[in-house]
């Protein structure tokens, strides 16, 4: 399991290798409150922390055997980045309708891209294929006690820059890797898990206190980052008797939060690392001085982007 100790380890394995991302200040319904500017990483997502630490952890034998991930395009980046720093084979499991963007940028980092069908083919029976036949040590998106303790860095980081925990962190959500993350670096804090309208399968499994699976037929989410189809228990495990009740965002709320992220505070975010900011201007969640907002990827394309800006 992610303890709060490895949380502090991989937060000075991190701060040897990057700077700390601004904490920036910003007003949303006559709260001033703050925003955390992961958009602004070298891979552009949060992202390269779990896969920093998780590829720093790996045994020399386990680094000469390469890595297996599975990714829409963050995660996949940020182990990419890793790899290569560390020069490590990566292979990334990728959706064929993943953005282009985010294709081209792992492929530009050196790693192997096998792509899937989505929806069609399960990612993760593909992974396992690729590691039966090639070996190689799976680096799961969320799913990974390294990974989790590696996305809690941020929380550590936002402590040194308030100079106190904070009140509530609102967080993008996808599998809730960062959401566990955090909760373990910042055990003061609330943690506020946002996710895309339909595929709030971590706020759904607080809820229940058990694993739950997207529905046979979801609606389609601008988020292309917040789609898996369930948490994991360790992730769960973590997040049960720590989260608030998830909140979810829709596609337009999403859109809205683009569009405030660019014109206060001057960042291009992606709209999966926009939801929980987006949730923060809907007023789903209470803001005060205290809180801080994720903004967790700026991975996007310039057109869509600029469709989101003017519209068509």
């Amino acid at each position: 399991m992610p303890t709060r100790g490895g949380v502090q380890e991989a937060a000075k394995s991190i701060a040897a290798i990057l700077p700390p991302t601004p904490l920036l200040p910003v007003e949303i319904n006559g709260a001033r409150c703050h925003v955390k500017a992961e958009s602004l990483q070298p891979v552009g997502a949060f992202k390269i922390r779990g896969g920093w630490w998780r590829l720093s952890n790996l045994s020399e034998e386990e680094k000469a055997r390469g890595v297996v991930a599975v990714s829409s395009g963050n995660h996949a980046q940020g182990v990419a980045w890793a790899a290569r720093k560390l020069g490590i084979a990566a292979t990334i499991v990728m959706p064929r309708n993943a953005p282009k963007v985010k294709l081209e940028a792992t492929r530009a980092l050196g790693a192997e891209i096998v792509l899937y069908e989505r929806p069609g083919e399960d990612r993760d029976e593909v992974a396992a294929r690729l590691i039966e036949e090639r070996g190689g040590t799976l680096v799961h998106a969320f799913g990974d006690p390294w990974v989790i303790e590696g996305q809690g860095s941020a929380g550590v980081e936002i402590e040194a820059q308030l100079g106190h925990a904070p009140s509530r962190i609102l967080v993008c959500c996808g599998g809730g890797g960062l959401a566990a993350g955090l909760a373990l670096a910042c055990p003061e804090s609330d943690i506020h898990v946002v996710e895309p309208h339909c595929w709030d399968m971590v706020g759904q499994a607080i809820a229940a206190g058990a694993i739950v699976r997207v529905s046979q037929n979801p609606p389609s989410t601008i988020c292309d980052a917040l789609q898996p189809d369930a948490t994991k228990p360790i992730n769960l495990a973590v997040l049960q008797g720590r989260a608030e009740p998830g909140v979810t965002v829709t596609d337009e709320e999403v859109r809205a939060a683009q569009r405030f992220a660019f014109s206060a505070l001057n960042l291009v975010a992606e709209p999966g690392g926009a939801a929980a900011l987006a949730a923060a201007l809907a007023g789903k969640v209470p803001l005060d001085e205290h809180t801080v907002i994720m903004l967790t990827g700026g991975n996007t394309d310039a057109a869509s982007f600029a469709e989101t800006l003017f519209g068509n």
